[in-house]
This record gives C-alpha cells, sequence and structure tokens, in this order.
C-alpha cells in the first residue's frame, strides 16, 4: 500500500476534500474497480446521468436508551446540505495504510474492517467523536444498499451533481461524547423511533436525505430498529445480498437525465457507466475530466457549463 500517512481534516475545505479524496469505484457488484477524485464520481453529466457508482458507508449510532443519533449536514456542504440523516454517511478511501478498501473475503466474513476504519475516522472528522468511544469491534455490518440519487432539489433540474453508491451500513450502541464540526454538521438530535417517524412527515417542514428517507421507511422502521438486538448481533447480514433501489422522484433527473433503473430490476446496462465497466471487463474506463466544466453562482447553486 502507498504510504499516504494520515487523512487530515483540519484546514480542508469542501473544495480541498473534493480534490483529494480518492473514492472507491465499484462494479454492480461491488467488486472494485479502481479509484477516483470525488469530484468525477459525484459529477451527473450527459455521459455518466449517475456519476461512478463508489463504496460508501452509513453509521447509525444509537444510545444505551436505543434513541438514533441524527445529524444535519452543514449549510456549506455542496451535495445534499442542510438535510436531516443518519448519524454519519461517507466513503471509505483508496490510497491509506492501514487500508480502507475491503476484499470480497473481507464481505464474506462480514468483517469489513476498511469500512470501520473510514467509519472511525469520519465520525472524529464530522461528530468529535474520538476513536477510544468506537471500538472497531463495536460496528456491526447490517448489509449492503445500492441507491443513485441527482441532488436537484440543491441545484435545480440540471444539477451536476448526485450521489451512487453501494452503501455498508454500520451499527454501534455506545454513548459518545459530541463535538460537531460546524463544518459538516450544522445540527444533531437523538430521536426514538416515534420521534423520527413524525419528524419524517411532510408537516414537520424539515428536510431529509434521499437514501436516508428510503432506509428508514423500507429497513430501519419495519426492521433494524424493531429488532435492534438482532440487528446489532448481525442477525439482518447476508453476504451475497445487496438490496437495490431508486430514490424518489423528486430526486431523479439532473444533468444526465437519469430515471427509474433499479427500481425495475435494470441490469448494469441500464446505466451509461457501468454498462462502460462491464464492457471494459471490470476494469475503470479512462473518462476525460468534467470538473472544467463546474460553475456556481454565489448562492452555491451548481451547473455544468457547455462543453466547447
Amino acid at each position: 500500500a502507498v504510504k499516504m500517512g494520515e487523512w487530515k481534516g483540519e484546514g480542508q475545505s469542501q473544495l480541498d476534500f473534493m480534490e483529494k479524496d480518492q473514492c472507491i469505484l465499484l462494479d454492480m457488484n461491488d467488486n472494485v474497480i479502481g479509484h477516483d477524485n470525488k469530484y468525477e464520481t459525484h459529477i451527473f453529466c450527459p455521459e455518466r446521468p449517475r456519476g461512478k457508482l463508489h463504496r460508501a458507508f452509513s453509521v447509525f449510532l444509537f444510545n444505551s436508551e436505543g434513541k438514533l443519533l441524527l445529524q444535519q449536514r452543514a449549510a456549506s456542504k455542496i451535495t445534499f446540505p442542510n438535510v436531516w440523516t443518519n448519524t454519519c454517511c461517507s466513503h471509505p478511501l483508496s490510497g491509506y495504510d492501514p487500508t480502507e478498501v475491503d476484499t470480497a473475503d473481507d464481505v464474506a466474513s462480514g468483517k469489513v474492517p476498511g469500512v470501520k476504519r473510514a467509519a472511525v475516522r469520519k465520525m472524529l472528522h464530522e461528530l468529535g467523536v474520538t476513536a477510544d468511544q468506537l471500538p472497531v469491534d463495536k460496528f456491526e455490518f447490517v448489509t449492503r444498499l445500492h441507491y443513485w440519487a441527482a441532488d436537484v432539489v440543491t441545484h435545480g433540474e440540471g444539477s451536476p451533481w448526485g450521489e451512487h453508491e453501494i452503501d455498508y451500513i454500520l451499527f454501534i450502541q455506545a454513548d459518545v461524547t459530541l463535538k460537531p464540526n460546524p463544518e459538516e454538521v450544522s445540527d444533531t438530535k437523538y430521536v426514538s423511533m416515534t420521534e423520527l417517524l413524525l419528524q419524517m412527515q411532510p408537516e414537520s417542514g424539515l428536510l431529509w436525505s434521499p437514501w436516508f428517507r428510503i432506509i428508514a421507511t423500507r429497513f430501519l422502521v419495519p426492521m433494524w430498529w424493531t429488532d435492534l438486538p438482532k440487528a446489532l448481533g448481525g442477525g439482518f447480514f447476508d453476504p451475497k445480498e445487496i438490496h437495490r433501489f431508486d430514490c424518489t422522484q423528486e430526486h431523479m433527473g439532473g444533468a444526465g437525465g437519469a430515471s427509474k433503473w433499479l427500481d425495475e430490476k435494470g441490469s448494469e446496462f441500464g446505466d451509461l457507466w457501468l454498462g462502460q465497466v462491464a464492457t471494459n471487463k471490470g476494469v475503470a474506463p479512462k473518462t476525460p475530466s468534467m470538473k472544467p466544466l463546474l460553475a456556481h453562482d454565489d448562492k452555491n447553486v451548481w451547473r455544468l457549463e457547455a462543453q466547447e
């Protein structure tokens, strides 16, 4: 592994992370096919209507009362600012030692040490929770979810930004001390299941991340949280399973005009990029950078400029 030393969050802007963080690129079945920076993986454009599929994780931290810690993403975030979501969502990255890139064997065993290391790193960066409060072996890998969403709510119908991830769901039960980083998180709160359901009603006026909305209604409330001891004990884990879904209609579109796909049981050829990956025998195709075409106004609304 390349010795890149430690990942440093201090003094880095959101744009620095977009440039430096190397996301792990995947094929449709979560096999690692390469890496690319956060710009190129998250840009939705006609050539890649859903960006480049990459690996992510979502931490769900419950306190000893069984309440779930939620965060509200900071207003300065480029993608999905101001939305409420689960405790921490981010990406394991390529190029670190010890590695954050899990192998097929790591997944089959359910151990996923790389993703768990990434979770500890980001819990410190976003929420100020120190590593001694989050022993890696206390994280439970619940399952994998594959979804995509265009950020048209923030950036309008032609939004150049979105998420397209295979997300590793990690549960942990711990009482922790929080010191949220205002550049990442604007608010936090613990909720019971009843409180969460009330706050997700439209009349609450709260914005929710598109992935959390579906995770909560399809998986969290009916299954995992209802039987928290089972979830924390690995009872929902199936090493072969990847649940796939499109986000709701309001998060379709974007600069590449992406529409329904996973809910229709579409194959990798239903997505331009993943079709190219399959044709390229599971190696990430080389693509010209889209970053030079990005522009934004003073309200931080982004667009893609026409290609010369």
